[in-house]
């Protein structure tokens, strides 16, 4: 589980509520069935995509947008496809192909993140086009969601009491996860990484590069590190920034993340607590123990919101969660927290909430169907409504698609209390968030072990792993062993400073992943950037 990274709008996050976890998904995958004979999948990689202006008044104007159809199940290729939906900035100089781009998540939409925030990347454009796309299941790309009453549905009781039902708990998740499966569709048995690192071939392709190029953040870089395992002699230069485990189990990552989202709760709270605007006061430990009050008083007394719904306790750690991955998002969020506490207005954590995106996403897209002859869907794509709840909604299925493990009922019934107390021993304030997203994946089909047992020992070419020492998401630990298990071709870079991902907020980082990407200057191992030194303070805020 991943989080938000150091952009303004970013959704390279792993953190949030839940949906239905997926069958195994490794059925037709070019390692794992050499032996057996693949379905014939010539007609997807014969794309020719017609790019066209993103057609929305709210998209950069030189940003251009297409879709590529991929199989929905790559077992059964004629069973029904998807469109993907990509987005790209063509090279300023000579191109030599193209740099796809995935900010994370799981269940981040790049679009969205490449429009927002394009000028990060600007610099990659001397040499290449700069590509991002939806991943399947979410944004433009067939968004899957839990429908209105889902959370409600999954929430971990809000006292110690409820506890004492665990039975109405379980009875609770099964409806969470037939909510899921009802408003999602067909796409939501076949949205894990192995199939979406297998759309990304299929997108290599169409964008007629013999190898992929690719810069992958947060839950990115273990849909990097799976496509490396799938297409070892397709890997071009690959950096990944904020790396994910590709072992430990969903348990242990949210033990994991709640401890590094604590850590980043405390260090924002000692922040603001010297800003004479901080909602909590300048009482450092007042202002802890009144935020844990705040989650439970809204937990037992959800306040409405202006789009017709409710904030709980459950939904302020989300948001407070987003706000967290990076420092500069922090003066951004004391506003919102300051407006929810002394106004009752929720407006602003609502923004944290949804990723700072809009509810309602527009795209336009010109598409060449899996012929190889283009079609128009009726011209111009119009209003695409994305659901409110798609982000959550994807990254529980992906995580829970991707993780084999699944508690059974006694177990759940007999460790729930022992569970929640190690939880909110990690954090008295995201714990019950995070044991909430474990607990999802019960009931569901087993997820694949592709992943876990067969993403090692990679036969590519140089890559390049960050890993930044104060990441509250993705632990640097999670470089050196991710480093490790791919193999001699993974050289880390150390990045000393705080913060989810270090492209964004690092200029050493910077430097270094663009001379890897754009000319394969690889820093020698042990490489290190010292923590940059910017003042946050007077940072603008991402939707001021």
């Amino acid at each position: 589980m991943q989080a938000k990274p150091t952009t303004r709008a970013a959704v390279r996050r792993c953190a949030g509520a839940g949906v239905l976890a997926l069958a195994l998904l490794g059925a037709g995958l070019p390692a794992a069935a050499a032996d057996r004979p693949q379905p014939d999948l010539s007609r997807f990689y014969r794309q020719k995509p017609a790019w066209s202006s993103c057609g929305s008044p709210d998209m950069p104007k030189d940003l251009q947008c297409t879709a590529v159809a991929v199989p929905l199940d790559y077992a059964r290729p004629r069973s029904g496809t998807l469109d993907i939906a990509l987005a790209r900035y063509r090279a300023t100089g000579t191109s030599h192909g193209s740099v796809l781009l995935n900010f994370g998540g799981p269940g981040g939409a790049g679009i969205s993140e490449l429009a927002s925030d394009g000028r990060e990347f600007m610099d990659l454009t001397n040499g290449y086009d700069v590509v991002t796309f939806d991943p399947r299941g979410v944004g433009r790309s067939s968004p899957v969601s839990c429908g209105e009453g889902a959370d409600e549905a999954s929430a971990l009781p809000d006292d110690s009491a409820g506890l004492d039902h665990p039975r109405e708990l379980l009875r609770q998740l099964k409806l969470a996860a037939a909510e899921c499966a009802r408003h999602s569709g067909p796409v939501l048995a076949h949205i894990g990484t192995v199939d979406a690192a297998r759309d990304l071939d299929v997108i290599r392709q169409a964008l007629g590069d013999k190898k992929l190029n690719y810069l992958g953040f947060s839950y990115g870089t273990r849909l990097g590190a799976v496509y490396a395992a799938e297409f070892p002699h397709r890997v071009g230069r690959f950096a990944l920034d904020g790396v994910d485990t590709l072992t430990e189990p969903l348990s242990e990552q949210g033990v994991a993340g709640a401890e590094g989202q604590q850590t980043a709760l405390d260090d924002f709270l000692d922040w603001c607590t010297t800003d004479v605007a901080c909602p909590f006061g300048q009482d450092r430990r007042s202002a802890g123990e009144q935020i844990v009050r705040l989650v439970h008083s809204l937990d037992a007394h959800p306040v409405p919101t202006d789009l017709g719904g409710s904030l709980s306790g459950q939904d302020l750690v989300g948001a407070v969660g987003q706000g967290l991955y990076s420092k500069e998002l922090w003066p951004s969020l004391e506003r919102a927290l300051a407006s929810l506490t002394q106004e009752g207005d929720t407006r602003g954590v609502l923004a944290f909430a949804t990723g700072g995106s809009s509810l309602s996403v527009r795209s336009g897209t010109a598409t060449a169907d899996a012929s190889g002859g283009h079609h128009e869907k009726g011209g111009v794509v119009g209003p695409q409504d994305v659901p409110t709840d798609n982000l959550m909604a994807a990254l529980m299925a992906i995580n829970c698609a991707d993780d084999p493990d699944r508690p059974d009922a006694n177990r759940i019934l007999a460790d729930l209390k022992d569970l929640l107390a190690r939880y909110e021993q990690a954090s008295p304030v995201f714990g019950r968030y995070r044991l909430a997203q474990l607990l999802m994946c019960y009931g569901r089909p087993r997820g694949t072990d592709f992943v876990r047992d067969r993403v090692k020992n990679v036969d590519t070419g140089d890559m390049l792993l960050v890993g930044t020492r104060g990441d509250p998401a993705t632990p640097y630990r999670w470089t050196v062993e991710t480093a490790a298990r791919l193999g001699s071709s993974a050289v880390v870079l150390d990045n000393k400073g705080d913060g989810h991902t270090g492209y964004t907020s690092s200029t050493c980082v910077h430097e270094k992943v663009d001379d890897f990407l754009l000319y394969g200057s690889l820093p020698p191992s042990g490489s290190s950037c010292p923590a940059d030194g910017k003042d946050w303070s007077d940072t603008t805020a991402p939707d001021d």
